[in-house]
């Protein structure tokens, strides 16, 4: 039963880290066409960066700590980005810079959004898994 609510944990972990990476995507977006100021859009943003590299560090903990060594493999590279990201003080977004690097920023994202829905799907399937199998247990 642990072993449920600990992929549980996970799946809701993912989903709010692929909403903080899809609400980035819509600031870029809404950047590009017009509808908001640089200035406003690269600050919306990076009050999102650190909680989302945080929340993916956690993450990655979480897997460790619970012995689910394959996910935690799977969540390295992408935490070894983050971290060379803030490393080098690449992190942020530059509101002068922002149109000059919008195409890199929105590929970014859209990388970081296809790995963790991947992430997602993985960690649905062992979530039915899990409580599947804590159902067969208990008969």
């Amino acid at each position: 039963m642990g072993d449920l609510f600990a992929w549980l944990l996970f799946f809701f972990i993912l989903i709010g880290l692929v909403v903080m990476v899809v609400y980035q995507l819509i600031c870029l977006a809404d950047l590009e066409f017009d509808y908001i100021n640089p200035y406003d859009s690269a600050s919306r943003i990076n009050k999102m960066v650190l909680p989302e590299f945080i929340t993916q560090g956690v993450l990655c903990l979480l897997y460790l700590m619970t012995g689910h060594w394959f996910m935690s493999l799977l969540c390295v590279p992408y935490l070894y980005y983050n971290v060379t990201l803030y490393m080098r003080k690449q992190h942020l977004i530059d509101v002068t810079e922002i149109f000059n690097l919008l195409s890199w920023e929105k590929k970014q994202r859209l990388f970081k959004l296809g790995y963790l829905v991947l992430l997602l799907f993985i960690s649905l399937f062992w979530t039915i898994y899990s409580a599947l199998e804590d159902d067969e247990h208990t008969f």
